[in-house]
């Protein structure tokens, strides 16, 4: 799977399994910094993903400070042709204007992806 540098960062796309839908999302920030996947709750308002009573709230912590976001279980998260299943991912208000979500290493790791950063592909091994 291609993946885009720009501006000092990896960008992809995965899709979001909820509620018999999908949806594709871009500008996805590749961090393996990031212990946990965590998406722009407005890309996913359409096909019904929302905080609910059932959710956890959940406060992280990072270089931009504190984030809150809720953790909600989907049908599925896909990235390329790989397909995580009954996932829990976490969803938030995202601050910053050209990114939508951050892929972090829970589905990285999941995945047995491989980073290629000189042919800037997504790899599974």
């Amino acid at each position: 799977m291609n993946i885009e540098y720009r501006d000092g960062l990896l960008f992809t796309e995965i899709t979001v399994h909820f509620n018999k839908q999908k949806k594709v999302i871009s500008n996805i920030v590749i961090d393996t910094g990031a212990s946990h996947t965590l998406i722009s709750q407005d890309e996913v308002d359409e096909i019904g993903v929302q905080v609910s009573m059932e959710d956890e709230i959940i406060t992280s912590y990072g270089i931009g400070g504190k984030e809150h976001a809720f953790s909600k279980k989907i049908e599925g998260i896909q990235v390329g042709d790989f397909i995580l299943k009954d996932v829990y991912i976490d969803f938030t208000s995202f601050k910053y204007h050209n990114i939508n979500g951050l892929l972090g290493l829970d589905v990285l790791t999941e995945g047995e992806f491989n980073i290629d950063l000189k042919a800037f592909k997504l790899l599974r091994s």
